[in-house]
Parts: C-alpha cells; structure tokens; sequence
C-alpha cells in the first residue's frame, strides 16, 4: 500500500456517517411539523418523494465529484458546467446566500425549540437564534477545534434519540390517524416535497470529501445513495410515528417543534424535554458546521474576484467574511419566521442544485453519467420548486416570487460590479475539462 493510501480519510462507510450526520441535523426538526401541516398523515409520502429528488440529485453530484474532484463541490461544478463567466460567478454568490439562508432557518428552529423550555408567550425565539449565531461567530473567530471534537459525539446523541423515539412511539400509534379517512388531498403532499427535500439537504457534504476518500470513483456514489437511503428509512418511520401519535391540529399548532410534541404520548413531558434539548444539539452542531462552511465559501468567492476583498481579512483564526455574514444573518432571523425562512432556503437551494445538473448535462459525456438520471434531476428538483412556489405564494407568502428573484438579482449585480471593478473571475479548480470532448 503506498504512503498516499494510508493517508486518506474517508472510507466508505466513514463517507457514509458524515453524509447522515450532515442529513440527520436541524432539517428533520424543523421540517417535520411544517410539512406535516401542509401533508397531514400523507407526509411520510412526500419524504419518500423527497428521498427520491435526493437520491437522483445525489448521483449527479456523485458523478461531477469523481470527474471534478475539489473541494470547493457545487461552486466547482458550476464553473465546469457553464465556464468561467457571469452567470457562474453569480451562481457561486447565490450559491453562498443560499447558505445564510441556510442558517437563519436553523438559528430559528433553534430559538422556537429553546422556547419551549420557558413559559409559553414569552416571545424569546429572535432572541436564543440571535445569540447562539453570534455565540458560534465568536468561537469560530476564536477557533472551533474543541467543538469540532464533539460534532461525533452529537451525532451518535441525536441518532440514538431519534431511533429510540421512533421505535418507541410507533407501538402508540393511533391508527385512526392514519386512516384514508384523515388523508388530505393529494396535491397537498405534492406541496410539501420541497420541505421534506430540505430535510435531506447536507448529503451533498460527501462530494466535498473526494479529495480525502479511498477509491472515489467507487466509494463516492456508493456512500451517496446508502447515507441518503439510511436517512430516508429513518424519516419515513419518524413522520409516521409523529401523525400518528398526535391529532393534526396539535401538529399544526405545535409545527416549529413538532418532534418533541410527538415525544410526548410516548414518553411523557420528560419525553418532550429530551427531544426539545435534542433538537438544541442538532441545530446547533449545524449552524457552527455551515458557518465554518460558509465564511471558506465567502473567503473563496472573494479571492476570486466574486465578493469584495474585505471578506478575506483575517481576523484571529478566520476571517472578516464571518462577521459580515453574520450581519446579512441578523435581518433574515428578525423579519422573517421560520416557515417563510424555511421556505425560502428550500427554494434557492432546489434551483442552485437544478442549475448545477443542467450544467452537468452540457459535460455529461465527460463524466459518464447517464443522460436520463440526470434530466431526471433536474425535472424533479425545478418541478418541485414549482410546486413549492405555487403553494406558497398561495398561502402564507403572496410575494415568495419577489423574495426569490431579489436574490438572484442581488448575486447577479455583485458579480458584475465586482467583475468591473476587480477584473477576476470564478476559476476552475480542477483542469479534466482540457479533455472534454464539447
């Protein structure tokens, strides 16, 4: 064995757990209550259609990943796809601002689980998802590697909570809930996709790691499809135990955690505290991963041209491109709830992602994926991003469309005044294009 292959990091099943470990975090907190409300006892579905969209997506990223091996994963992807120009640069910036997005819908489902451990009314979730993003900004700044350390230990403390949960509560399952006689119309299970595909958002993590994995060309895609297979087992169950453990009205009522209601027929209110405390982990595991993630993605883009320079100013053990991130954060937290956030980083993330595989279809002869699973990606994620919109602007955000459109209209402006002013662009990372046959 030569010395390179001792050295690498990820075996397959090693891929596998950090695939899970990205899935299993704030999404399935979060997304459970909101579809739920939306799906009622038809939501194990729309995970199941949700599980799909993911694992076809996963299979492109897989693909892109073994013939662009980088780090830099979507962002890399984009360039190869579309070249280095305006609208892949843009992209990348969206493709940051999806992430901040990203974060605020966590750091609110942090504040609404946080709530619950004090009085009802007491208005307090702006508050605990304000102070554990700039309690996290802070430790990154410091440096995270002692919470680094734990991220495993988390993920071992939510999987077997989730698991045990599960188990537990489908013996208390009230059939009646389940029944045909409870189900909604079907067309809202189709409206609730897009929030069950958030819930598995993070299994584009191992495409991130190609670099550091044994044998890519066949651990990549292996680990992709069975972290997103486990996953999807382990949600459909869960959602199942939830609608028929609780009334849908409590579901609706209780939609921001949701989880822990369910916990309760089972468990009682201890059941309810632990899942609540839970959910506190996860969320907050995730927002110190995605913002060590994001302020390299910001770091990356701006010496590149992409964001201004001032994003790459060290400051201690990061850079400035951390604070200021936590300032766009700040507003999104303030004036948006969580079901409108949530929404919103379900959306950009479906048309970034459906935006990358129809990248990949102009490269597909080079990474040798198959043409059908592809355009099957990129259907099933814009189509559910259609759905999603539809269903929004008819319901609880009359102007998600504007929402959406400012976005990409703000990447696209700071990608061409940047272009202006700095004269760089989006490179590409790796060179296996030089052999494209296109």
């Amino acid at each position: 064995m030569t010395p390179s292959a001792t050295t690498k990091a990820f075996t397959l099943w090693g891929a596998v757990f950090l695939g899970i470990g990205s899935m299993v975090g704030a999404g399935i907190f979060i997304v459970i209550g909101q579809a739920g409300s939306i799906a009622g006892n038809l939501v194990w579905l729309s995970f199941v259609f949700g599980g799909i969209a993911a694992m076809l997506s996963g299979y492109s990223l897989a693909r892109l990943a073994v013939a662009y091996p980088s780090r830099g994963g979507i962002v890399e992807y984009l360039v190869q796809g579309y070249g280095e120009g305006v609208f892949s640069g843009s992209a990348g910036v969206l493709f940051y601002l999806s992430g901040l997005i990203a974060i605020a819908a966590v750091a609110k489902s942090f504040g609404a689980y946080a709530s619950t451990f004090f009085p009802a009314g007491n208005h307090l979730e702006n508050l605990f998802a304000i102070g554990i993003v700039t309690l996290f900004i802070v430790i990154n700044l410091i440096g995270a590697a002692l919470v680094a350390r734990f991220e495993n230990i988390i993920v071992f403390i939510k999987l077997a909570v989730l698991v045990l949960f599960t188990a537990v509560a489908l013996f208390y399952i009230d059939p009646q809930r389940l029944s045909v006689a409870q189900m909604p119309p079907i067309k809202d299970m189709l409206f609730a996709v897009g929030l069950t595909f958030f819930a598995y958002q993070g299994f584009s993590v191992i495409t991130n790691t190609v670099e550091d994995m044994e044998d890519p060309a066949h651990t990549v895609m292996r680990a992709m499809l069975t972290a997103i297979g486990l996953v999807g087992v382990l949600y459909i169950l869960t959602s199942i135990a939830v609608l028929g453990n609780l009334p849908l009205e409590r579901v609706i009522a209780a939609k921001d955690y949701a989880l822990a209601e369910a916990a309760k027929p089972a468990f009682g209110m201890w059941g309810f505290k632990i899942m609540a405390a839970t959910a506190l982990l996860a969320t907050a595991s995730a927002i110190n991963a995605t913002l060590y993630a994001t302020a390299e993605i910001s770091y990356t883009l701006a010496k590149e041209g992409n964001l201004p320079k001032v994003y790459t100013y060290n400051v201690h053990r990061s850079y400035s491109g951390l604070i200021i991130s936590g300032l766009f954060i700040l507003p999104m937290i303030l004036f948006l709830d969580l079901s409108q956030i949530t929404t919103v980083a379900t959306l950009v993330v479906l048309i970034i992602q459906g935006v990358t595989h129809v990248g990949h279809l102009l490269r597909i002869r080079r990474t040798g994926a198959s043409p059908l699973l592809v355009t099957l990606a990129i259907f099933s994620l814009f189509g559910i991003a259609a759905l999603t919109l539809y269903h929004t602007s008819q319901t609880s955000m009359p102007h998600i469309g504007l929402y959406i459109l400012s976005a990409f209209g703000l990447a696209f402006t700071l990608e061409i005044l940047l272009r202006l002013i700095t004269k760089r662009v989006i490179t590409r990372q790796t060179e296996t294009t030089k052999r494209d046959p296109r």
